[in-house]
C-alpha cells in the first residue's frame, strides 16, 4: 500500500522532533530531517516551504503531547491528584531529562534567542502549561495565589530539568520532584 500524503507529512514531523531535540532547531537542516526519515530533501518543500514552517509544525505536536497530558491528568479525581500527576511525569522521565534536557524547554529557550514569530508561536508551550497548572490551585482554593503558585511549581520543574541535564544526574529529579509532591501534599 503506498505512503499518502499525510504519512510523510507525518513522519517528516516526528523526525523533525526528535532530531532538533537531540541536535538543536537551528543546527538540524532540512537535509537531515529528510535523510532521517528517508524522503528525499526535494520532496520536503511540498509540505514545508521553509524551515520555520517545520518548526511551526513541532511547535504544534509539542502542544499536541501537552494537551494530550494535560486530558489524562484531568481523569484524576481532584485537582491535587492533578497536580501530582504533572509531577510525576517529571519524575518518570527524568532519564531522558538529565540526557537531553526538557523537550520544550530546550526548544523554547533556543527559539526564545533569535525571536521572531516561531519564538512568539512557542510560548504557548508554556503558557498553556502554567494556565493549566494556575487552574489546578484555583481549584484547590488557592484564589489569588494561584498564579505565584503555578509559577513557582513550573519553575521548580523546568530549573531541575536543567540542573539534571547539565549535571548528567537523574537522582537531581528524583529529589525535587519528591519535595514538590510533599509541597503540593500540603494545600
Amino acid at each position: 500500500m503506498p505512503k499518502t500524503k499525510t504519512d510523510k507529512r507525518s513522519r517528516l514531523i516526528q523526525t523533525a522532533v526528535k532530531l532538533t531535540y537531540r541536535h538543536g532547531f537551528r543546527t538540524t537542516s532540512i537535509a537531515d530531517i529528510a535523510e532521517a526519515a528517508n524522503i528525499p530533501v526535494g520532496n520536503v518543500y511540498y509540505y514545508f516551504k521553509t524551515k520555520d514552517e517545520i518548526g511551526e509544525a513541532i511547535v504544534e505536536q509539542r502542544l499536541l503531547e501537552l494537551r494530550t497530558l494535560q486530558e489524562q491528568w484531568d481523569q484524576r479525581g481532584s485537582p491535587k491528584e492533578r497536580l501530582l500527576a504533572c509531577i510525576e511525569n517529571t519524575f518518570e522521565n527524568r532519564d531522558l531529562l538529565a540526557r537531553g534536557g526538557c523537550p520544550v524547554g530546550t526548544l523554547c529557550s533556543e527559539l526564545q534567542k533569535e525571536g521572531g514569530p516561531l519564538a512568539k508561536k512557542a510560548t504557548a508551550l508554556f503558557t498553556e502549561l502554567l494556565g493549566w497548572i494556575e487552574d489546578q490551585f484555583r481549584a484547590i482554593g488557592r484564589g489569588d495565589t494561584s498564579r505565584k503558585l503555578a509559577t513557582q511549581l513550573l519553575s521548580s520543574l523546568q530549573g531541575v530539568s536543567v540542573l539534571a541535564h547539565g549535571s548528567g544526574n537523574p537522582e537531581l529529579v528524583a529529589m525535587e520532584t519528591k519535595r514538590l509532591k510533599d509541597w503540593v501534599g500540603w494545600f
